[in-house]
């Protein structure tokens, strides 16, 4: 298949209303895929704008041509020549139209775009996710555009115009792939399917099947059975290779006419849920990673080597899943994390609450993603809503602020815990389409459900304890976890705000404190200053660099008591750990780990500390201390490697503030692989005089060793 690209130079006019003829002037000029407010003149547009692009073709004998556009935010009405080819609605996935009778020497094609500000958020219409409503994005952004390319493809008689690759069965000698294809021919004639698997990232030998087929005018349906020898699976990056095959399907007329070609990457494995713990390729894993948000507010120019350093910053810290963040990524992410061996957890973009009317182009909008994706080794879960709440903005309904009305922060209440049509219809319709579509994935009808004894089974958990006042403390997790088991069996957020570092703070904020807008960080980049003020006592701050450090330092102990008490309830009951948020789609103050410009705050490694696999941690029932009071300090180990040490070394020590060793205890133990939280000893510890001390824990084992340390605050 060759592809004719009709990218480069096109020309925009922003419009009040779509009609017959355009005016030949005022027309501006912009490169596509690009998004229309990075024009000067539309930096702040939203709403109607008509694309023109005018260009020259020939076409050659026998050929046949179809327009692809792939990605158009939001609702879009292509013309050739004056002839309309078709209307649309929805972001993420292309659409297709046979152009080969309407082509000349000299063309003009038309676009009409609309992408308006959902005014409403708690009737949004369109199905665009966190691109329309949510806390991490500029709510002046507005992603209206062709974002991804536009092209001609040309092909024979006959081309390819779907394919679906299954795993039905996988073992060490062979595996079983259902091979399904959708071709459209110009004519009734026969034709030869080849499909190939040739190794991708691994050495090997080609497996090539062909077959001989008649087909029909228009659409045909072809399904056969494919068993590839020594088959070699696709893992996670942490408990194997990320093995993937090149699979090459050919369709050729004639005697050796090639009439169409595809290619993609695709993985052999398997994976299962059982109760909220995952098994890939049969084997068990803790589930360990992050939410992604849009890799960056103008999705049309992330790139695959953006997303692999994106990736290669979770693995470096231990991750092995990212949450997809209630939209659909660019495609070159969905093949950097085949590659990087990486899980993805993919919403459907809904994000809060939506009108009614909505559900009909929801249903068809799942199976356009699942359609667009499936053949993914890395998505293993899809989500359907992110949490379907009555919420007009979070930083006053979930902070409970005065200025919300009573009335809506009641009646996000009675969404969240008694019930929501968004939910319970809406939602329960579309797990079932997405279950019907695909059988081999995990579907979770919306994230952040609560487990409400018989009345709800619930879904994954959020926990903003620590961050919106709403949640209360930290400590108050602790008795909520011990109380709620159902309700951490798979936690998918959790987090407090922080700065990013100052290098990159300087960038869009003052570096003088005096001279702070804080209402512009607020409205414009993420700033929930009212929760980060009941929090950190940011009066002590002097000047900029202390305010980050203070941000950064409550966000680290805040991911760490999650994490700290996630794994101790690993697989009894969690079995996954998702923290929010790993970057910042632009220059913002929030949850996220690594900023904009794409530089780790101190609480990225902090995480990757506390992520680490062979882990040695203490829960603590206290934040401070008093003198002569007894201490509990049980010490944990836990491994999420598939190693086996037969025996392992746990130091405890305790250091005064001049740092002085006061205590110092070994104790030996056994770390088995992937192995739950094991208790290695209760320690009691008491101080005789006020000060601060260090807990400093050491996990040695095999070569190597972990060191993990925890304030003790003594009080006369």
């Amino acid at each position: 298949m060759e592809k004719i690209s009709l990218n480069g130079t096109w020309q925009l006019l922003p419009v009040e209303e779509f009609k017959e003829d355009y005016p030949k002037e005022g027309w501006l000029s912009m490169e596509v895929p690009s998004h229309w407010q990075e024009h000067p003149e539309l930096e702040s547009y939203a709403g109607k704008v008509v694309y023109k692009k005018e260009f020259p073709f020939q076409k050659r004998r026998r050929k046949r041509y179809r327009l692809r556009l792939s990605g158009i935010f939001y609702w879009s009405t292509v013309y050739l020549n004056g002839h309309l080819l078709g209307e649309n609605e929805g972001y993420f996935f292309p659409q297709e139209y046979e152009i080969t009778h309407l082509l000349r020497k000299e063309n003009t094609l038309l676009v009409e775009v609309d992408c308006p500000n959902e005014e409403k958020k708690t009737e949004k219409r369109m199905i665009t996710g966190v691109f329309s409503h949510w806390d991490c994005l500029d709510p002046m952004s507005n992603p209206g555009g062709i974002w991804l390319p536009v092209e001609i493809l040309e092909s024979g008689a006959v081309y390819l115009k779907g394919r679906r690759f299954q795993m039905i069965e996988l073992s060490q000698k062979s595996a079983l792939v259902s091979a399904r294809l959708l071709l459209d021919a110009a004519q009734p004639l026969s034709a030869k399917v080849r499909m190939t698997f040739t190794p991708h990232n691994f050495p090997g030998q080609s497996q090539a099947w062909e077959k001989e087929l008649e087909l029909a005018e228009g659409e045909n349906e072809w399904e056969t059975t494919l068993e590839i020898a020594n088959p070699r699976p696709w893992w996670t990056h942490d408990l194997g290779h990320p093995n993937l095959y090149r699979v090459t399907v050919e369709v050729i007329t004639g005697r050796t006419t090639r009439s169409d070609e595809e290619g993609f990457n695709f993985g052999l494995r398997t994976f299962e849920m059982r109760d909220w713990i995952a098994y890939l390729n049969g084997k068990r894993l803790f589930l360990k990673g992050n939410n992604y948000p849009p890799g960056g507010t103008r999705l049309a120019h992330m790139t695959y080597e953006i997303y692999q350093r994106d990736l290669q910053l979770a693995k470096d810290a231990h991750m092995n899943m990212l949450r997809v963040h209630a939209h659909v990524e660019h495609p070159a992410f969905y093949e950097a994390a085949d590659e990087a061996g990486i899980l993805l957890w993919q919403d459907l973009p809904l994000q809060w609450h939506y009108r009614k009317e909505v559900l009909p182009q929801a249903l068809r909008q799942v199976e356009k993603m699942i359609g667009l994706l499936f053949n993914h080794p890395s998505i293993v879960i899809w989500c359907m809503h992110n949490e379907p709440l009555w919420i007009a903005e979070t930083t006053e309904a979930l902070a409970g602020r005065r200025t919300f009305l009573r009335w809506n922060f009641l009646r996000m209440l009675w969404s969240l815990f008694v019930y929501s049509w968004n939910r319970e219809m809406m939602d329960s319709r579309l797990k079932r389409q997405a279950k019907r579509l695909d059988p081999t994935r995990f579907v979770v009808r919306s994230s952040g459900e609560w487990a409400l004894g018989l009345w709800r089974g619930g879904t994954d958990g959020h926990h903003y304890h620590g961050w919106y006042p709403a949640s209360g403390p930290l400590r108050a997790f602790d008795n909520f976890r011990r109380r709620s088991p159902k309700n951490i069996r798979f936690v998918t957020e959790f987090g407090a705000q922080s700065f990013p570092n100052y290098e990159s703070s300087i960038k869009f904020i003052d570096p003088e404190l005096e001279r702070f807008d804080w209402r512009h960080l607020e409205e414009r980049h993420s700033l929930q200053w009212g929760n980060m003020q009941h929090w950190i006592d940011v009066e002590a701050c002097e000047d900029l660099p202390q305010l980050i450090e203070a941000s950064q330092d409550y966000q680290t102990q805040v991911n760490r008591f999650f994490i700290d008490r996630l794994r101790f309830h690993k697989y009894r009951p969690t079995g996954g750990v998702l923290a929010f948020l790993l970057l910042d789609p632009n220059p913002a103050i929030q949850w996220s780990v690594i900023d904009y410009w794409r530089v780790p705050k101190r609480s990225y490694y902090a995480l990757k500390h506390a992520f680490h696999p062979q882990y040695v941690f203490t829960l603590l029932e206290k934040d401070i201390f008093k003198v002569g009071e007894g201490i509990a300090a049980p010490i944990y180990i836990v491994n999420d490697s598939q190693n086996n040490y037969d025996q392992v070394e746990v130091i405890a020590e305790v250091f005064n503030i001049q740092g002085v060793r006061t205590l110092h205890a070994a104790f030996q133990s056994r770390l088995e692989a992937d192995s739950e939280a094991k208790l290695v000893q209760n320690l009691t510890l008491r101080f005789p005089s006020p000060g601060e001390r260090r807990l400093v824990l050491t996990l040695r084992y095999g070569e190597e060793e972990f060191q993990n340390e925890y304030r003790l605050p003594i009080e006369g």
